[in-house]
């Protein structure tokens, strides 16, 4: 049997209390977190350092330096093993670069191609192999579009969703210390949806259950679903802010799920808000506020 060896949750690193178990909301129970020692800015120092045990006790720069030197071997030595007779170690940074940017988006081959700048950037044809090639290595890891049935005439989207095995590699290829990303918030969700993607999948593989998106033609869509194995599943939308964004996650999470035919797949165990920290409860319109430095397997 093989088993991914992911790099560490937030659990695992010790900035998640793990008070709140993926596996019983699919059960349906009620979540109640106290506010965590975890402020925002340390969920985003985690993001930008990474679940690497070798890391922990590094400054997040130093943490970058070594990604990016990760990033360099990757491209130079691992993807010609991977039975590609030529390639450009620079094509292969600059792609994992428009990787970087567009992050928890359905970005295609022809995008990420138009994406990289410069003469001689790699054609649709070559962009696809590298991406092969990256997921081979496990440096890709896209969430793929969950299979559902919709009660309207709307369209399911079928792209997967561009991850990469830690959105620390990310950060790094961009640059982007945990300052910087606080000005960008434009950057910095993205990023922090691919943080909970990755410790979804990790509490989600405990529980025989994997992890997918849903968007449909009329725009709507949830950031993450995750379904068990006997079909239970939850609806998750992921969001920074407090207030009045939490109100606007909510609303929108519970317009997706009007859209799913759920004679067919059963209601969800949980609508879930993910956000980085705070505390968690149950929210009067059915809707779930869950930090993600509660969150366990």
């Amino acid at each position: 049997m093989r088993v991914a060896m992911r790099p560490m949750s937030l659990l695992e690193s010790g900035e998640s209390t793990g008070e709140v178990s993926l596996g019983r909301l699919l059960d349906g129970e009620a979540c109640a977190a106290g506010r965590s020692d975890a402020s925002p800015q340390e969920v985003i120092e985690a993001l930008c350092r990474g679940g690497w045990p070798r890391h922990l006790d590094h400054p997040v720069a130093r943490c970058q330096l070594l990604l990016r030197a990760y990033l360099q071997e990757v491209a130079r030595t691992d993807i010609p093993q991977m039975g590609r007779t030529r390639h450009e170690p620079a094509g292969v940074l600059r792609l994992m670069a428009s990787l970087s940017r567009n992050i928890a988006t359905t970005a295609g081959a022809t995008t990420l191609s138009a994406d990289i700048a410069g003469d001689g950037a790699p054609s649709r044809k070559t962009v696809a192999d590298y991406l092969g090639a990256l997921r081979r290595v496990f440096v890709v890891e896209d969430v793929p579009a969950w299979p559902t049935h919709l009660t309207s005439r709307a369209t399911l989207r079928s792209a997967p969703k561009r991850h990469l095995v830690d959105p620390s590699l990310a950060a790094a290829s961009l640059r982007a210390l945990p300052e910087r990303l606080w000005r960008r918030p434009s950057t910095l969700g993205p990023m922090f949806e691919s943080l909970v993607v990755r410790d979804l999948r990790v509490y989600a593989e405990a529980n025989d259950a994997a992890v997918y998106h849903y968007r449909d033609s009329n725009g709507h869509e949830l950031d993450a679903v995750v379904q068990s194995g006997d079909g239970r599943w939850l609806a998750v939308e992921v969001k920074l802010g407090a207030g009045d964004r939490l109100d606007e996650a909510a609303r929108s999470l519970v317009r997706a799920c009007e859209q799913i035919d759920t004679t067919r797949v059963g209601e969800p165990a949980k609508k879930l808000v993910i956000t980085p920290s705070g505390y968690g409860y149950e929210r009067p319109d059915g809707v779930t506020v869950l930090p993600l430095t509660a969150l366990g397997p």
